[in-house]
């Protein structure tokens, strides 16, 4: 029952392959590891084109509210309205001639 000693040593054998196929394994490793950065990088431009969209979307959505705020403005500061405001809320009006009153001076200032 002695069987012929055939006991190879895996870890030797893989290791004295690799070493006759040297050039090989490093085309293999720079193959995958070009890959793995193909891969992270179009995720990358992927997350950014998505956050450019989105940075897009906003400054639109801000440029409306900003046109909006302008018409609101131009409208509450029209003349008109602010004399109808001051004639309303404080009873204000615009004086007459009777109500002008003439002030003078001394002249030379004294």
């Amino acid at each position: 029952m002695n069987m012929p000693s055939t006991n190879f040593n895996l870890l030797l054998l893989i290791t004295s392959d690799l070493g006759r196929n040297l050039l090989k394994v490093i085309l293999f490793i720079a193959v995958i590891a070009t890959a793995i950065g193909v891969v992270l990088s179009a995720h990358h431009n992927r997350q950014l084109s998505m956050q450019h969209e989105s940075l897009i979307q906003e400054k639109d959505e801000l440029d409306v509210e900003w046109r909006h705020l302008i018409i609101e403005q131009s409208a509450l500061t029209e003349h008109n309205r602010i004399e109808q405001l001051v004639s309303e809320n404080l009873n204000m009006r615009r004086p007459g001639p009777e109500d002008e009153v003439l002030v003078r001076g001394k002249p030379n200032g004294r």
